[in-house]
Order: structure tokens, then C-alpha cells, then sequence
């Protein structure tokens, strides 16, 4: 049994169980009534029925209205079989069944909710009702006792079991939307690191160059601004293993760029090592577009106290106060999800440090021991 329901379905053969061994209970106690071949003939049809149902209502392909029919009138005719086991009846008597006719109002109620819970306590009550002589009866000889207990049984388990299923409906949704805008953080991070940055190039260079140059960054600029808004990204399955991170970072090495790290091995999952190599990617990228091409960039590694860090330090120009959010704010992605988003998804922490002509060093934390389950 899965989902929500499968613990009520559960409570339910419990219960049936429980009903089958307590109506055994109650013949022997009665010494068999007054007919013990039919009451045992009775017992062995609700402990029969409660196996069947024990292993239908487990099977979700098999609940619905033919079960539940079946279910109501194997119940019903369990319960007006009654005389034909204990002879006329007795005021303040148990019917054969006991309590075992609860399980399919319970049933009914899981099923259907509160509305079809109640039909199937009025069904049930009708039947007991007539088979203790309602029409013999006043209203205050009327044993009504067992009939609110059934309502408040089907009406209340009912509407509990509604509002499971509604609230289990909800929680998958806010799942798959919060999926949803993970991956499109991902591949915002990864358009960013290529077509975006091309077409902000041609962009800026058009402007620059001018003429049917400026025309063609024009439309460079329009696409770009559009496939910020178009953003969004297939599932990726991560990948298994182990990486040194140093092999990565050492890519990056140039005549600009000085890549340090350790002697040791920076031992992380594939999918972590990968995603805080292009994080350190972008970090670079930024210093080529805002101090040149030519900017002299450091790049420091290390690992200490179970936590990996990278460094990325430039002598640039350096970041005035308020540019990054007004960048974030104005959907340009380099350090807010490139560098920050993928960091915060490895459970890692970035530190940007930077003041107006002193340059800007951004340093980037990771837990060295984290699984290798990231998306």
C-alpha cells in the first residue's frame, strides 16, 4: 500500500481482524447461540471475507465501486443472518457480526470521503435497525446508540481521509515546483557560463563598433534578454564517483591566471568537484568582462577541518556596494546563481569580499565528506 492512504487501509484490516476474533469471542461466550452450526457458518464467512478484503483493499487497482458493492452486501447479509443464529432477538444483544459491519463504512469512508462514509452508515444502521424490529419500537426504546457511532465512524474517518489525500495532492505539487526551479537555476548557471556571455559580447562590441554592427548587438541584446526568460532544464542524473578537484582547477591555469593547490588529493563526489570547478569557471569570467582580458587572477585551494575551499582574488576595479543585487535584481545571474546557487546546492557558502579600487576576492566553502547525491 503507498501513498497516503495506505496507512487507513491498514487500520481498516486491522480492525477486521480484531471484529472477526471478538464475534468469535461473543459465540463462545453465548455458548453458540441458539443455532452454533449457523454461527459458526457465519464467522467463517466474515473471517473468509476479511482475508479477501485484507489483501483487495491493499491492491489499488482493485478498490473501487465493485469491491465496495460487494464489500456493503457481504456485511448487510452477514448482519441479517442474525436471527437464523441466535433465535428472536434479545434487547441490548450484539448481532453476530459485532462490530466486524464497522469495516466496510470505514471503507467507504477512506474511498469516498465523509458523504459516501455516511451512506454506508445509514445502510448499515437501516439494516441493523430493521433486524431489531424498528417497527415495533418507540422512540425510546430506539437503539440509536450504534447507529451515531457508525456516522460519527464514517463521517469522521471520511473527511480525515480527504483531507490526507488533499494535503499529500499539495505537498507533491510545492515538490515538483521547487524541482522545477532548481533546474531552472541549473541551466540559468549554465547558459550564463556560455551563451549568454557570447551574446553579451556581441552585444557590447556592436555597440562599440557601430554602424549595422550596433544593429546586429541590438538584436544580440534582445536575445539574450529573452532567453533569460526562456529558461529551463531537462532532469540530470548526477554522477558517481570520486574527482580531484585539483585537476580541475588546474585547467584554468594561464598567463593570467595562477592556480595554487595542495600537495594532497581534494577529494570530492564527481557531481560536487564538477559543479564547483565552473563555479570557480565563472568567477574567472567575471574578472576577464569587468578588468580585461589581460587582468592578472589567483586561484587558491585548499582543504582543512573536513571542508574544501576555493579563493578566486583579482586586483581589479573592484565591486561598488549594491551591484550585485542590482544585478540579481536585474536577472544577470553571474554571481547570484553561477557562483552563489551553485555553491548553496553543494550545502557550501560563498563570501564575496570586495571594495572600489582594492580589487574582489570570492571565496567559495563546500563539505568535503557530502554525498555524491546532488542534482
Amino acid at each position: 500500500m503507498t501513498g497516503i492512504e495506505g496507512p487507513f487501509w491498514r487500520a481498516i484490516a486491522v480492525f477486521r481482524v480484531a471484529s472477526v476474533v471478538y464475534a468469535v469471542a461473543l459465540l463462545i461466550r453465548a455458548g453458540g447461540y441458539a443455532h452454533p452450526v449457523a454461527g459458526w457458518l457465519v464467522i467463517g464467512v466474515m473471517a473468509l471475507w476479511t482475508v479477501v478484503t485484507v489483501f483487495a483493499y491493499s491492491v489499488e487497482e482493485l478498490r473501487g465501486r465493485p469491491l465496495l458493492a460487494a464489500d456493503m452486501l457481504v456485511t448487510v447479509g452477514c448482519l441479517l443472518a442474525t436471527p437464523f443464529v441466535q433465535g428472536p432477538y434479545q434487547e441490548g444483544s450484539l448481532p453476530v457480526t459485532g462490530t466486524w459491519m464497522g469495516g466496510a463504512v470505514l471503507a467507504w469512508g477512506v474511498h469516498g470521503g465523509r458523504r459516501l462514509g455516511a451512506l454506508a452508515a445509514l445502510i448499515v444502521s437501516l439494516a441493523d435497525l430493521w433486524l431489531r424490529g424498528l417497527g415495533e419500537m418507540d422512540v425510546e426504546t430506539l437503539p440509536i446508540n450504534g447507529t451515531v457511532l457508525l456516522f460519527l465512524a464514517g463521517v469522521l474517518v471520511g473527511h480525515t481521509a480527504r483531507l490526507a489525500k488533499k494535503a499529500e495532492e499539495r505537498m507533491q505539487q510545492a515538490i515538483e515546483m521547487e524541482a522545477a526551479g532548481r533546474e531552472r537555476e541549473r541551466l540559468a548557471r549554465g547558459i550564463h557560463d556560455s551563451v549568454l556571455q557570447v551574446l553579451a559580447l556581441v552585444q557590447r562590441r556592436g555597440q562599440e563598433i557601430g554602424g549595422e554592427a550596433a544593429e546586429l548587438g541590438r538584436l544580440a541584446g534582445e536575445q539574450e534578454a529573452a532567453l533569460r526568460e526562456l529558461i529551463r532544464l531537462r532532469p540530470v542524473t548526477p554522477a558517481a564517483g570520486t574527482a580531484d578537484l585539483r585537476a580541475l582547477l588546474q585547467r584554468y591555469g594561464s598567463t593570467t591566471v595562477t592556480v595554487s593547490v595542495p600537495a594532497t588529493p581534494l577529494t570530492l563526489p564527481v557531481a560536487v568537484a564538477w559543479e564547483m570547478a565552473a563555479a570557480v569557471g565563472a568567477a574567472l569570467d567575471n574578472v576577464t568582462r569587468h578588468c580585461g582580458a589581460q587582468a592578472p587572477a589567483w586561484v587558491f585551494a585548499e582543504s582543512d577541518d573536513g571542508t574544501v575551499t576555493v579563493t578566486v582574488r583579482d586586483e581589479g576595479p573592484g565591486i561598488p556596494p549594491g551591484r550585485l543585487e542590482q544585478a540579481a535584481a536585474d536577472g544577470r545571474l553571474g554571481v547570484a546563481q553561477s557562483i552563489r546557487g551553485r555553491i548553496a546546492d553543494l550545502g557550501g557558502t560563498v563570501t564575496v569580499v570586495s571594495a572600489p579600487g582594492r580589487g574582489t576576492e570570492v571565496e567559495m566553502s563546500v563539505p568535503a565528506a557530502r554525498n555524491a547525491d546532488v542534482p
